[in-house]
């Protein structure tokens, strides 16, 4: 979601001139844009202004001058301590009102003794009916973000406080968008939300092309815009992220198993397999009503893969609630994983838990946790060996005249081949499996537009564990 804003942002200052650099040194802003999920995301904010005042310092020096700016969820949270703590910030914004840089930016430059400018409501228009219509595509994937908030409340996260309400955008204002990102070279699209898979927009009044729509409600969930988008020409692939166990409805289970362009690999957090913890967690499933859901998934699509999130360590976390985590992932069987340490968030309800479990018991929970997801992910991964499967060229690897795609399960794939392969669909015969990535050979003259696999691994216990950072 961040990426995506980034990029949007980048849009909105187009017009006023701003072009993205990939260097600090003598920029005329810099922009933070923070995430507040995991701990210490607003130290590491500090840290880094700290670091970024003597940049600022020495663009002024040299007679010019640098905003400063923190955008995201941190500003969301923090933005009157951060201007407190940090005056070198000009610019503080949460990501509801991006929309309004320029007005934003007008105001820093125009007063620029009045102190740091802050902008952290949740305005009443939606910020997407202000972005430009037009986005940088950089490669052939992209991100397009059609919900956002959560009103699921999980006592351990932030994000309800941060993002707000969940709000879904209109079935046809997506639709339009990824057009245009097709047109500007995407072959691959992700649609984005805090809990993607609640969607529920405006349905059109009528198809693109003209035929009237037959759908009988005035709102559609995700299965149904999924349909929707797997109707541009030209668009190869889809995938979302992230959803929630709750919100697996029968149509959206049903389009992974007959529409070809929707990727056969779903991120489905879980957290814990404990139901004891799944109820302090207010997550509202148990660990069998998840079982289901992926028994229902693979009945649907057989060649699917997971990921999944973890949390060890919650409060009140016993040994025998971290043994289901662990039996859960042996059941279900991963191709990647999240997991992490629980780390309070400042005003959410698990914060005020007594029974706040040793950082040692975490960390040796977590280093069992992902020493079982590490083994999936390679027996996963070593399953790919022999298949061939059409991967999506998207950059150019570390190597000479080497390329990098992803899989349709989302393992990075690296090929010896040309530049020309670039933004195309290839058939790749997988020769090698590493843990976090494969090597393949291009099975000469099948690149094409078609999407999906040509034989899919089926190993359904393989998954790989990474830490992720926010």
């Amino acid at each position: 979601m961040n990426v995506y804003d980034s990029t949007r942002m980048s849009d909105v200052l187009a017009p006023l001139g701003y072009l993205p650099t990939d260097q600090p040194d003598g920029a005329d802003m810099i922009i933070l844009n923070t995430c507040h999920i995991r701990e210490k995301a607003s130290e590491k904010v500090f840290s880094e202004l700290g670091r970024l005042k003597q940049m600022k310092l020495e663009k002024s020096a040299d007679g010019g001058r640098m905003i400063l700016a923190v955008a995201g969820c941190v500003a969301q949270a923090e933005g009157d301590e951060i201007l407190r703590r940090a005056p070198q910030v000009d610019l503080v914004f949460g990501p509801q009102t991006y929309h309004r840089l320029p007005e934003l930016v007008t105001r820093t430059l125009r007063d620029e003794d009045a102190g740091g400018v802050l902008d952290i409501d949740f305005p009443l228009e939606s910020k997407f009916d202000a972005l430009p219509d037009d986005s940088v595509v950089e490669g052939a994937s992209a991100f397009l973000s059609i919900q956002e908030g959560c009103d699921k409340f999980c006592t351990f996260c932030v994000v309800p406080y941060t993002r707000g309400a969940e709000f879904s955008r209109p079935a046809a204002d997506i639709f339009a968008e990824a057009q245009r990102l097709v047109a500007a070279g995407a072959r691959e699209i992700t649609l984005l939300g805090q809990n993607v898979n609640a969607y529920h927009g405006d349905a059109p009044s009528l198809v693109f092309g003209g035929a009237a729509d037959a759908a009988a409600s005035s709102t559609w969930g995700l299965g149904r815009l999924l349909r929707y988008l797997a109707e541009i020409d030209g668009l190869e692939r889809l995938r979302y992220t992230t959803s929630h166990p709750r919100d697996m409805d029968d149509e959206l289970i049903a389009v992974h198993g007959d529409e070809p362009k929707v990727m056969p690999y779903l991120h489905l957090p879980v957290q814990s397999g404990s139901d004891r913890i799944l109820e302090a967690m207010n997550r509202r499933h148990t660990a069998d009503d998840y079982r289901r859901i992926v028994d229902r998934l693979r009945d649907a699509c057989p060649q699917i893969a997971l990921s999944s999130d973890f949390i060890v360590g919650f409060p009140g976390e016993r040994d025998e609630d971290f043994a289901d985590t662990l039996r859960l992932i042996t059941d279900v069987g991963y191709a990647q994983a999240y997991s992490f340490k629980y780390s309070p968030r400042p005003g959410t309800p698990a914060e005020a838990i007594e029974q706040q479990i040793d950082e040692a018991v975490k960390s040796e929970r977590l280093e069992t946790l992902q020493n079982l997801l590490s083994a999936q992910q390679i027996a996963f991964n070593q399953s790919a060996v022999g298949q061939t499967m059409r991967v999506l060229m998207e950059k150019a690897g570390r190597r000479d005249h080497q390329l990098s795609g992803r899989s349709p399960f989302m393992q990075s794939v690296f090929v010896e081949a040309n530049g020309r392969l670039l933004g195309k669909v290839v058939e790749v015969r997988i020769e090698k499996a590493h843990a976090r990535s494969l090597e393949g050979t291009v099975v000469t003259g099948t690149y094409s537009g078609v999407a999906g696999v040509a034989t899919q691994p089926s190993n359904h216990s393989g998954g790989p564990s990474m830490e992720a950072a926010s």
